[in-house]
């Protein structure tokens, strides 16, 4: 029986690039409306962990995998699972911003324009609404039909978020959204996460540990492809179960 409290999570999931196991075992439960944050040194797996729930991993060669992989209790390897579905429903936003080079307004209206829907009202509707929820829509209203790459570095990202969001997803994953922006930049984006978790289940991946204990619920740590600790938040940064943990929370290396 799914746990309708539990929006994604996998079931002792192994990966495999070529020869090379980059995830070992992971059975993990994200709760829905709330902000997991996956945290870990470099190359530890946690990209390829969120990479999984919408299968971009796909694109890779030589990937195998065992286990499972859940979204809304469904294995999304399943074989009568549609893959276009799954995308619709699990948005993503990269680490680069990658605005398309169209205006702002074409490039929210571009997942509901390729799902087939027409009507120019209706078009509207969800960019006005999209770029609300990705607090944006105060800053480009007036300058809709300007080149998306014209915005800044953190606006890029902000319209990559309701680029996302135009799809009506549930989930949204967010592969270290902030990691090429300034501060201000980077404290607009975890304002705009604190409100989206009330409509959407968010997992991000960050290498900064301050961001993971602003903005996260719950906090999953990953090191050479094993999940190590999950707890919440609060718990991990002030009172880690395990001693590796806080060293790694502590600075020590990493």
């Amino acid at each position: 029986m799914h746990d309708g409290s539990i929006a994604l999570g996998s079931r002792d999931l192994r990966l495999w690039y070529g020869s090379t196991e980059a995830l070992k075992g992971i059975t993990l439960d994200i709760e829905r409306n709330r902000i997991t944050a996956l945290i870990g040194p470099s190359g530890c797996g946690k990209s390829t962990y969120l990479r999984c729930f919408n299968r971009m991993n796909d694109v890779i060669a030589n990937i195998r995998l065992s286990g499972q992989v859940l979204v809304e209790g469904q294995d999304v390897h399943h074989p009568d699972l549609d893959l276009e579905q799954l995308r619709k429903r699990v948005g993503m936003v990269f680490q680069k911003s990658n605005p398309f080079p169209m205006s702002i307004r074409a490039n929210v209206s571009f997942g509901p324009r390729m799902a087939g829907v027409r009507e120019r009202a209706r078009l509207d509707e969800i960019m006005e609404r999209s770029l609300k929820r990705a607090d944006l829509w105060g800053e480009v209203k007036d300058r809709l039909e300007a080149s998306a790459l014209d915005l800044s570095g953190g606006q890029q990202q902000r319209l990559c978020i309701a680029r996302a969001l135009a799809n009506e997803p549930e989930i949204l994953l967010l592969d270290e959204p902030a990691s090429a922006l300034d501060p201000i930049s980077t404290a607009k984006i975890e304002e705009t996460l604190l409100q989206l978790k009330q409509r959407y289940t968010i997992v991000i991946v960050t290498h900064n540990l301050q961001q993971a204990a602003r903005i996260s619920d719950r906090t999953a740590f990953f090191m050479l492809g094993e999940l190590v600790d999950v707890a919440d938040t609060t718990q991990m940064f002030t009172n880690p179960a395990k001693g590796i943990t806080e060293e790694y929370i502590t600075g020590r290396f990493g």
